[in-house]
């Protein structure tokens, strides 16, 4: 049936073998060019943003309008899940185990700085278990008195506070809580000893402290601001860097004799270790245009925070220099979870 047909030689046509070899070649080195264009776009579905803290607050603040503006930048909804418990334990330790590259969490000064120091045990490892996105937004802790203790300021409370050492108590949230850290930090600075009282949360507290049964307390600037102008209670300093525009008056503690100074509660945007760094990348990338809108920007200036919005490796920093002075705060100070 073929005898007539005609002659086609080497030279005009490939050989049986080139084709075997060029067939081959195609299925080693064009392999990874055909996966590459086979992966879906990231992310393909809805992205749950885990808040390891009861609903309210600054927490859920930073996420809710972070993922407001990520939702409109990434072509899918980004929801806060709040997952409270155990100082923010059993949320960490679950987003550390998600396989569905579209969990990431909420990370704090309390769970990357403070709880690898004050559990004998976690079911999470804060360095390895977690890649850093972004750092979102600073909360200034604030140093406050009640109205019936003599003194205006940082300087005379110290004062004061050294004439009477150990009749002065201030209260916090809990053991481990930002409040505790911030007060212990300004007792090992300022070299005053004051009597701790810990509480379930920080309305208890809060209410002990606007009737005198507490002489101070350093809070989060969104709690404690309305008490302030209120004049339930008097700010004799703030923890942040600079002044507050709400409290022009008020000055830092590094203004108050302890250069270099600060203490905020901050919040940061963490994805399982094994998210690919692609994804990291993007989903970063976007997180620093969000902190920079101005939606976020007054919608977290509302509650005296500041948003922020930097590089993984710049947050991957920050943490490690938080958990070096924490570490050396609890240690000092012997604090131990409730």
């Amino acid at each position: 049936m073929f005898d007539n047909a005609p002659a086609v030689s080497e030279a005009t046509h490939p050989s049986r073998r080139t084709l075997l070899q060029f067939a081959g070649a195609l299925g080693l080195g064009g392999a990874l060019p055909a996966a590459s264009l086979a992966q879906p776009a990231w992310p393909s579905k809805s992205i749950r943003f885990v808040v390891p803290f009861a609903p309210g607050g600054s927490s859920e603040i930073v996420a809710r309008s972070t993922a407001a503006e990520l939702s409109n930048t990434l072509g899918q909804s980004v929801f806060v899940d709040n997952k409270p418990g155990a100082a923010g334990n059993i949320a960490m330790s679950e987003v550390a185990r998600s396989e569905d590259q579209h969990t990431i969490i909420l990370g704090h000064i309390g769970t990357l700085a403070v709880n690898p120091y004050i559990f004998d045990k976690l079911p999470y490892d804060a360095n390895k278990d977690f890649k850093p996105v972004s750092l979102l937004a600073k909360v200034p802790s604030l140093y406050v008195v009640h109205p019936d203790v003599p003194a205006k300021n940082l300087t005379e409370f110290i004062a004061y506070a050294k004439k009477n050492p150990g009749k002065l108590s201030y209260g916090s949230a809990g053991n481990g809580s930002a409040g505790h850290l911030a007060f212990e930090y300004l007792k090992i600075t300022s070299g005053v000893f004051m009597l701790h009282v810990p509480y379930r949360g920080t309305g208890p507290m809060l209410t002990d402290l606007l009737s005198g049964r507490l002489e101070a307390s350093a809070i989060g600037a969104a709690a404690i601001i309305p008490f302030i102008k209120a004049g339930k209670v008097r700010c004799i300093a703030t923890g942040s860097a600079k002044r507050l525009p709400q409290l022009p008056d008020v000055p830092t503690v590094a203004e108050q004799g302890f250069p270099g100074f600060e203490m905020t509660q901050w919040y940061g945007m963490l994805a399982p270790a094994n998210m690919p760094a692609a994804h990291i990348a993007k989903l970063s990338q976007e997180t620093m245009k969000a902190a920079k809108t101005s939606a976020v920007i007054e919608r977290l200036r509302g509650d005296a925070a500041e948003s922020v919005g930097d590089k993984p490796e710049e947050f991957a920093k920050f943490i490690a220099i938080e958990q070096e002075r924490w570490k050396k705060v609890i240690a000092r100070a012997n604090i131990k979870p409730d």
